[in-house]
């Protein structure tokens, strides 16, 4: 990895060769720059399921609420009452009018999360579009 204490001591080489003009300094920053390695940076999400059987039982329940259809106007509204809009734990903690500490929603770490929300907005697009209800008290 290429880091500041290695970029010195080729700047110290280079000073102790010869003492540099300002082109000679331009053309030497930009054989650095070409010569110096490409820093590639790859993410992997973490595994939150890494043994096969959590993994199959996660399957299985996001199968299960995929395949749930709404029909009843009743169990639509039940669904958009129980499903929170936003994550209930976000937090803002304000210490003399300035926030202080901000606790981040842990609704993304429910690896159900995307099943969930997609059910609720299943609910909120029946209740628009099927019973022609005002969807507004639920947002």
């Amino acid at each position: 990895m290429f880091c500041v204490f290695q970029f010195a001591k080729i700047i110290a080489k280079l000073l102790e060769q010869r003492p540099l003009a300002i082109i000679d300094f331009d053309t030497a920053m930009l054989n650095l720059a070409e010569s110096a390695p490409k820093a590639t940076y790859t993410f992997t999400a973490p595994r939150l399921f890494s043994f096969k059987g959590l993994s199959s039982i996660r399957q299985w329940f996001s199968h299960r609420i995929n395949s749930l259809e709404v029909r009843d106007a009743a169990v639509a509204r039940f669904i958009c009452r129980t499903i929170p809009t936003q994550c209930p734990f976000e937090r803002d903690i304000c210490l003399f009018g300035r926030v202080t500490l901000h606790i981040p929603p842990m609704c993304k770490l429910n690896p159900l999360y995307e099943e969930v929300v997609e059910l609720r907005f299943r609910a909120l697009c029946h209740l628009a579009d099927d019973c022609n209800e005002d969807v507004r008290r639920y947002c």
